[in-house]
């Protein structure tokens, strides 16, 4: 816990970087509120909402990847994490069940139109290309994209500027994609966060970045990573839900946040992953 509160705080001191042009902070709150007046762009557009939508076909499909603490495989194959159990309880208050399904995360926009899933619920950072091509949420959980190295390298990267002759892993499609692209640093895209993390366990990559959330819950002492660990930060961020241009669920999303976090829900179940520094007042 000391952990994550450590790097968050680092996090928040990093607002200044030129690197941080993925972040968009009112975005989230502002795209919620045109739902009203929005219309369905997906490929399967008609006059019926998808709130309609949705109750119909008694599913809440949400788009996912593996990304531990947000999303990830629990005993039982069962999906679980902050975001998940959200999920879950966000596709009760509509009487309906949450279906998670694991997507291309480079492919989440047209996964989304094309109707395969009805929301986009997997640590999303509210970037320009996510708020203007989906229907978002306001913002609920504040993140970074932080660099990932060997620990007996660490002391050598602890700024950007030392970055430059690192290969790196990043997810395709990400934040951390677009931070490591603005560095103009050498990187190669794969499929996860997960997969980022493996390639330089495995040395194929020299460095990853990755979301600090994920980064707290998967490297150092006690993790499946322990001699990986994180050095430097980005950026600073924050995290929404996606779902199609017009959509009235975001409006609905956002009064069911508001509900869960007066009620203490939303920081209980933040509290059961250690993510509870991280979420935003509603």
């Amino acid at each position: 816990m000391k952990k994550l509160l450590v790097l968050l705080l680092t996090m928040s001191m990093l607002l200044t970087l030129t690197a941080c042009g993925s972040t968009k902070s009112d975005s989230g709150s502002g795209s919620s509120d045109s739902g009203s007046s929005g219309t369905d762009t997906g490929s399967d557009a008609s006059s019926e909402s998808d709130m309609a939508y949705v109750k119909d076909k008694g599913t809440l499909v949400v788009g996912i990847t593996d990304f531990e603490p947000m999303d990830y495989k629990g005993d039982g194959d069962e999906w679980i994490g902050f975001d998940a159990d959200m999920a879950k309880a966000f596709a009760e208050s509509l009487g309906v069940k949450a279906e998670f399904v694991e997507i291309d995360w480079d492919n989440k926009i047209m996964e989304l139109d094309g109707k395969t899933i009805d929301c986009v619920w997997n640590g999303m950072t509210l970037t320009d290309e996510v708020t203007s091509s989906m229907e978002c949420s306001k913002a609920y959980c504040n993140n970074a994209q932080v660099v990932i190295v060997p620990s007996d390298v660490a002391d050598k990267y602890q700024d950007t500027d030392s970055l430059s002759d690192l290969t790196f892993a990043v997810e395709a499609g990400s934040a951390g994609e677009a931070e490591v692209q603005a560095l103009d640093l050498n990187c190669t895209a794969v499929k996860s966060q997960a997969d980022a993390l493996m390639e330089v366990a495995a040395g194929t990559s020299d460095a990853a970045v990755i979301d600090s959330l994920m980064a707290a819950a998967m490297v150092g002492e006690g993790t499946g990573y322990k001699d990986l660990t994180y050095t430097c930060g980005l950026n600073s961020e924050e995290y929404g839900v996606g779902f199609r241009k017009g959509s009235d669920l975001a409006a609905a999303l956002n009064d069911f946040f508001t509900k869960s976090y007066s009620d203490g829900s939303m920081t209980e179940c933040a509290e059961k992953y250690g993510v509870q520094a991280a979420v935003i007042e509603q």
